[in-house]
């Protein structure tokens, strides 16, 4: 294994855990929040059956992330979409990052990514659960630098979650926020 560390990994390391054990009151450095892993999925909706549809959505996924997707079926039986529960074609796909590609993964999210979304304002600071994990959606993937002309002819959309441990959605905002996270700003009336 190799000495690299992502640059994000080292940043937390060495300054977003001192500024969160300070701005959060904490006393032990267990009780920091910290990134656990991010999940990064798609669904392929009415198109389940368009075979060159779902190919793309499992190989945009992989290239996006670096590492191979998982196809999902269906949990449920649900008569308005014509889906049977466990059917021979997958609903979605997922892939689940940790360790070094899950900060590499962050920081190009948010550094690269993010930044090319059209009209882009911020992100909503509304999308946090009861445990303090964050989901953020993306109408298309060709914000991501790795995605080329000929990937981009079929468009998705994906979700991206980042699942906090030790997280609150204070805490889990603020771990965010010191990442680079670029929150949505309210106006003042």
């Amino acid at each position: 294994m190799s000495d690299y560390t992502p640059r994000l990994k080292e940043k937390y390391d060495k300054e977003i855990v001192n500024a969160l054990m300070k701005d959060l009151k904490l006393e032990n450095v267990n009780q920091v929040p910290k990134l656990e892993k991010i999940i990064v999925s798609s669904g392929v909706g009415k198109k389940r059956d368009d075979k060159k549809y779902t190919e793309t959505v499992a190989l945009t996924l992989a290239k996006i992330t670096g590492q191979a997707t998982t196809s999902r079926l269906a949990k449920k039986s649900i008569a308005t979409f014509k889906i049977r529960k466990g059917m021979g074609a997958p609903i979605g796909y997922l892939t689940t990052l940790r360790g070094a590609k899950m900060y590499e993964f962050a920081d190009r999210l948010i550094n690269i990514a993010l930044p090319h979304v059209r009209d882009f304002h911020g992100v909503s600071k509304k999308s946090f659960d009861a445990q303090g994990n964050y989901s953020l959606g993306l109408k298309e993937q060709t914000v991501f630098p790795e995605i080329t002309f000929e990937d981009a002819a079929v468009l998705h959309g994906l979700e991206v979650t980042f699942i906090i441990k030790n997280g609150s959605q204070e805490g889990s905002t603020r771990l965010l926020e010191l990442f680079g996270m670029p929150f949505e700003k309210k106006e003042e009336k």
